[in-house]
């Protein structure tokens, strides 16, 4: 024990009597330490160079002989080659999203923005059906994505504003995208008719419980790219539980383009008031024809922008 406190009482007198520099100093001899490392770094890598480069001598003809470079493995020795691993496109070029030119109607500003690791968004109420179904739905995360939203024309962007158009490019691995469109029809078997069961405000701001009826179905299939689909999507007019009187806004019409391409895929949701298919009749805009050849627009754009031939 007492051999124990005489050590420490030595260590102590000798931390003592060390000298600590001052921090600037210590940050100088770090400055100067790094400029050491990259020197040497330098005159590492001439000398490497220096040392690979291939001897010449002259033949008895004069005509320069190349031999091996110094330090090369035997000249008839075989060594087998590498593949180089070429990296994976990642980022969405902005070419590959539509421009205003591919709709037959007018737009005005276009709003866009990019992300990483997005999961893939089909139609959100159409995954909340599944999840109540206990039909939760596995899409995939995305590598990188690209968005954007086409306004109406003479739209302000500080201003809250109908939209004419939205639009999500997402790069996901090739066999997840097959899988996508699976994923998607296992939702649209589970949710071909779904009341949605919700509180909201009546018309003179009273709370209501409310039943609206959904229904989802693929209104086409494969018209563009390696895969597709066009979702329609019909919400009925929300009705209170206690009288059954309409509450909010009437019925509507909401279609989907899911379009995938390679690995990349592209969701595309026109407004309901853009398209023509209206509960109560066919009405002004966006034909299912129109919405068909908007697809192939679509996947015409992602087409150059796909990791690996198109």
């Amino acid at each position: 024990m007492d051999e124990d406190l005489t050590f420490v009482d030595r260590l102590h007198r000798d931390l003592r009597e060390v000298h600590w520099p001052e921090p600037a100093e210590i940050r100088a001899r770090a400055r100067r330490r790094s400029h050491r490392t990259a020197v040497l770094s330098a005159v590492t890598v001439l000398v490497v160079l220096a040392g690979s480069a291939t001897v010449v001598s002259r033949g008895p003809a004069g005509s320069p002989t190349p031999t091996a470079p110094v330090g090369a493995p035997a000249p008839f020795a075989s060594r087998p080659s590498v593949p180089v691993a070429v990296p994976a496109r990642t980022e969405i070029p902005l070419a590959a999203l539509l421009t205003p030119a591919d709709l037959p109607v007018r737009t005005g500003p276009r709003l866009g923005t990019t992300g990483l690791a997005e999961t893939v968004q089909v139609d959100p109420l159409l995954e909340s059906c599944g999840r109540e179904r206990e039909v939760a739905a596995r899409l995939p995360v995305s590598r990188a994505s690209r968005s954007q939203t086409l306004l109406r024309p003479g739209a302000r962007v500080d201003v809250p504003v109908a939209e004419v158009l939205s639009q999500d490019i997402y790069r996901i691995e090739l066999a997840r995208g097959r899988w996508l469109f699976g994923e998607i029809d296992r939702l649209l078997n589970a949710c071909a008719d779904w009341t949605l069961r919700a509180s909201m405000l009546t018309a003179d701001q009273q709370p209501a419980r409310t039943e609206q009826e959904h229904s989802w179905e693929p209104a086409a299939r494969d018209f563009a790219g390696d895969q597709s689909v066009l979702l329609r999507h019909v919400a009925q007019q929300p009705r209170a539980q206690v009288d059954g009187e309409p509450v909010g806004r009437p019925s509507v019409v909401e279609t989907t383009l899911v379009v995938r391409v390679g690995d990349l895929v592209t969701v595309v949701a026109p407004a309901p008031d853009t398209v023509a298919d209206r509960v109560d009749g066919t009405g002004p805009g966006l034909s299912q024809a129109d919405l068909i050849t908007l697809g192939g627009a679509a996947a015409k754009r992602l087409c150059p922008a796909t990791d690996g031939p198109c």
